[in-house]
């Protein structure tokens, strides 16, 4: 399914297709693709199509990232507490496009519980990258990225607390979008870390994101932290012009003066960052470089797991294996809750309960869990501070092209942590972001980052819009280099 949504949309509304023929197109799709990519928790065989198209979603599959819950349908956040969790209730982003007849197809494989950036610990196992299945597609929204890229549908849902959304866009050669923090209800998506949880969308076309958060958006009465975005129109104001739109990039992350020893990697990939700061300037856009100190950028990493790790730890208390999920065994709850623990979670998840207890620690909060929140503020105040100057900062994606999921061949420096995790700042303080595709090394897709001050998601998608359109990656299906 290689078309943007406004083509289908032409396609349906002209009788040239039906949206039974898609579903039908895309299940066939979904099952191919789980053979080469294992992608998918769930294939719903069983979807049908709609005669009634009236919304550019109408008729349309789409896919749910399983962290999503879905009213009768296993949602498992891919975890083995939840292998045969089924919901009572739909979250609220996906009930909103059920609600204008967009049709789930699949639920995706993620990282357990949204909590890794690999597509690696789902308990269904690893999901490969379409572009090369010896490299990983990131995560945690996984399959969403892989499915979209590879052609299975238009779009799918992710979810995104540091990067989840963005860097498995920019593995797979997509788009990923995460809106302001509360302009989409997080009701019903399974909590990670509440202060940095945004849901949003992963698609091939800048035009697609818009039109999906504006089905998605609005304010919820079941999420306090939802508001009305009603005066926000996305996909109407996406074609605005950019001229005199002012961007900046960060010298400490895109000058490659600043990393020793950089691989050849890298250094293409800066090279081709650079290539499309000029493309700005060409679009009436002024770009310029600021600094920000390099002490406070090389904290992101330290100061993420602390609030994420504690957060999560707090949220996830209700796994006991008592409430729901596989009953644990043993004779007394504290053994029931061990044996469901032990036996049911990853040791990626363990690790990370572990070190969000040891920062909980009454003993330990001031030094771990308050100084990593100061930390954050000044992360923060630093970007809003650009704001005042410009529309957005623009940066490149991590490193490079996708990582290998052996390791064994990717160079990974102290100096490069921060590019890697840059994305963060975002979630951070809530900001639009969104990563679109910008070019290729050695076959594989690269991308480039746009976050905006929040509440300014028109002013963020109209500046992607405007690059990508000058751009040739638009809409592409991966191809497996060979």
């Amino acid at each position: 399914m290689d078309k943007t949504i406004l083509e289908l949309h032409e396609l349906l509304k002209n009788k040239k297709i039906s949206s039974q023929e898609l579903v039908a197109e895309s299940l066939k799709k979904s099952h191919e693709i789980q053979e080469k990519y294992n992608a998918f928790v769930t294939i719903l065989d069983d979807a049908k199509g709609t005669d009634k198209i009236d919304h550019l979603l109408s008729g349309i599959p789409f896919g749910i990232k399983d962290n999503y819950s879905m009213k009768n349908v296993l949602s498992t956040g891919s975890s083995n507490t939840l292998k045969d969790y089924v919901p009572f209730y739909t979250a609220t982003a996906l009930q909103k496009l059920l609600d204008v007849g967009a049709i789930p197809v699949n639920k995706t494989v993620l990282d357990e519980f949204g909590m890794g950036g690999t597509g690696t610990t789902g308990h269904t196992g690893i999901v490969k990258n379409p572009w090369d299945p010896t490299r990983m597609t990131a995560g945690s929204s996984a399959g969403s990225a892989c499915a979209v890229a590879s052609g299975v549908y238009p779009y799918a849902l992710g979810s995104d607390t540091g990067d989840s959304i963005r860097k498995p866009a920019a593995y797979c050669g997509i788009v990923g979008y995460k809106p302001t923090y509360g302009m989409i209800s997080r009701y019903g998506l399974f909590p990670f870390a509440s202060s940095l949880d945004h849901c949003g969308v992963l698609t091939r076309s800048v035009c697609d994101a818009a039109i999906v958060v504006d089905a998605m958006k609005g304010i919820d009465e079941h999420d306090m932290t939802s508001w009305d975005s009603k005066d926000i129109h996305l996909y109407e104001n996406i074609t605005k012009s950019v001229e005199g739109k002012k961007l900046c990039y960060i010298k400490e992350l895109c000058n490659i003066e600043m990393y020793d020893n950089p691989t050849e990697e890298l250094q293409n990939h800066l090279k081709n960052f650079k290539e499309k700061i000029e493309l700005c300037k060409s679009l009436g856009m002024k770009v310029d470089e600021v600094s920000i100190d390099p002490k406070l950028l090389n904290a992101l990493p330290s100061v993420y797991v602390a609030i994420s790790c504690a957060e999560a730890t707090s949220n996830m208390s209700n796994l006991t294996g008592i409430i729901f999920g596989p009953r644990g065994e043993g004779d007394k709850y504290e053994e029931i809750m061990m044996d469901h623990r032990t036996k049911g979670f990853s040791p990626l998840i363990k690790r990370r309960f572990v070190i969000g207890s040891y920062i909980l620690q009454k003993e330990n909060q001031e030094r771990y869990f308050k100084n990593a929140q100061r930390v954050r503020r000044l992360l923060v105040d630093a970007w809003k501070e650009l704001y005042r100057t410009y529309d957005a900062v623009i940066l490149p994606v991590g490193t490079g092209v996708a990582k290998h999921l052996d390791g064994s061949k990717d160079i990974l420096t102290k100096d490069t942590a921060a590019l890697e995790e840059h994305l963060q700042i975002g979630n951070f303080g809530g900001f639009p972001s969104i990563t679109i595709p910008d070019g290729f090394i050695d076959g594989l897709p690269v991308a480039l980052n746009i976050t905006g001050n929040c509440f300014e998601d028109e002013k963020v998608l109209q500046i992607a819009y405007a690059l990508e359109s000058k751009m040739d990656y638009k809409n592409q299906i991966a191809k497996e280099v060979k």
